[in-house]
């Protein structure tokens, strides 16, 4: 009977458990966690979770762990991967052997240089990270946030509806300069500022200290930031040492090829943690950090690990509620030539974005609710698609996204 060892147990590693159940693997899965939760969804953390206090949002209950058979080791950790051995090691000194191992690792923020979360000083990646920070979060204090990504904005905006202020700092011009087109990303800032959020682009800081009672930001022009907390929301760092121990090819994450395999064949990895190639851009090696990434690859893995040699082939997918808006984007705008606008009514409208043969490689959208959703899944299957639609089809908010993908 095979032994399968995940390693990493939120959302990703426990898709991949289920997953391989599924698909009818009757050997041993064994899901290994470093945090005492079982597995959870992180986008809640910095939206309603947080501003309902509510506990995790579970992938699954224990019962249903157990019901298929799937071992859980929380608050547990891998120190080494033994591959000749076909082993790990966990840190209690317990070595687990394994026919096939994924790497589900995920990724730990990113922190400024000497800087060390605690005290007033936090960043938001878990559960108790959320829980923490929360309990800052009330009428009459001050939390600011270093970072205008979508992890700062949404805290922001979180922290708002709690009823404390905000003052957020980005060092580049703009807020979103990753992934989001300009056009949107000002809407973005301009609602943070209507509801009484601080912005300040351009801010890089030049200071952090720690008092009593508050957490001072001095910027590079002599600005000083007082604030009761301080959460940095200045990206991820993929969770690679692992894999770079064991000897495997790392290249801004674990390196896998479009079957999401190591450069060991029995080890693959997913998520978070990972870099590989999008046939969709010119076989383009890229590492994203989403939700809809971490449980597509999780399935894939999981027919992989089983010999399903299923190639990897999606159009990367995004999301972000701040308030009553939503922003969704679909495939990768840098390197478009072109860029379509359709309105949609009531403030709500798409950004189409073309390369210079033409084709469709990304499609953004904001508006209220789920006012984009539906044209943004349209414009993903044109993407997949490879389309060329015509331009004036795209503008013209009558002509339907449908008839273009039928065409």
């Amino acid at each position: 009977m095979a032994d399968f060892v995940i390693v990493g147990a939120g959302e990703c590693g426990a898709r991949a458990a289920f997953a391989l159940r599924e698909k009818g693997f009757n050997g041993t899965i064994t899901l290994i966690g470093s945090e005492t939760h079982l597995p959870y969804e992180r986008p809640p953390l910095s939206k309603e979770a947080l501003v309902a206090g509510a506990g995790p949002k579970l992938v699954a209950d224990a019962e249903r762990y157990a019901a298929a058979g799937i071992a859980v080791l929380s608050g547990r950790t891998v120190l080494e991967i033994d591959r000749a051995g076909r082993r790990v090691r966990l840190g209690d000194g317990t070595t687990l052997p394994y026919d096939k191992l994924l790497l589900a690792t995920g990724a730990r923020p990113r922190t400024l240089p000497g800087m060390a979360c605690g005290g007033r000083i936090a960043a938001l990646r878990s559960h108790d990270d959320a829980t923490r920070i929360r309990a800052h979060l009330v009428e009459g204090s001050h939390v600011a946030i270093l970072g205008g990504g979508f992890i700062g904005l949404e805290l922001a905006a979180s922290a708002r509806k709690l009823g404390a202020s905000v003052t957020l700092v980005e060092a580049l011009p703009r807020v979103l300069s990753r992934g989001v087109p300009a056009e949107i990303a000002a809407i973005v800032a301009s609602r943070h500022a209507a509801e009484g959020v601080e912005v300040l682009c351009g801010a890089k800081v030049a200071g952090i200290e720690e008092r009593p009672g508050e957490v001072r930001l001095t910027l590079e022009d002599g600005r000083v930031v007082s604030a009761s907390l301080l959460v940095v929301g200045i990206g991820a760092v993929p969770n690679t040492e692992l894999a770079e121990a064991a000897g495997l090819a790392v290249d801004n994450g674990i390196a896998v090829d479009g079957l999401l395999r190591t450069s060991d064949p029995d080890i693959l990895a997913a998520g978070d943690c990972t870099s590989y190639p999008l046939p969709l851009y010119g076989d383009r090696r890229v590492r994203l950090e989403s939700w809809r990434n971490a449980q597509e690859q999780g399935q894939l893995a999981a027919a992989n690990m089983l010999g399903g040699g299923e190639a990897h082939c999606v159009v990367p997918w995004f999301w972000s509620d701040q308030y009553d808006m939503t922003l969704q984007i679909a495939g990768l705008a840098d390197g478009a030539a072109t860029t379509v606008r359709r309105d949609l009514g009531e403030d709500a409208f798409l950004l189409f974005h073309l390369d210079a043969e033409g084709r469709l490689i990304a499609a953004s959208g904001i508006g209220k609710g789920n006012a984009v959703a539906r044209d943004i899944r349209l414009a993903e299957m044109l993407i997949a698609a490879r389309r060329h639609p015509d331009p004036a089809a795209l503008a013209a908010p009558e002509t339907k996204l449908k008839t273009l993908l039928a065409a």
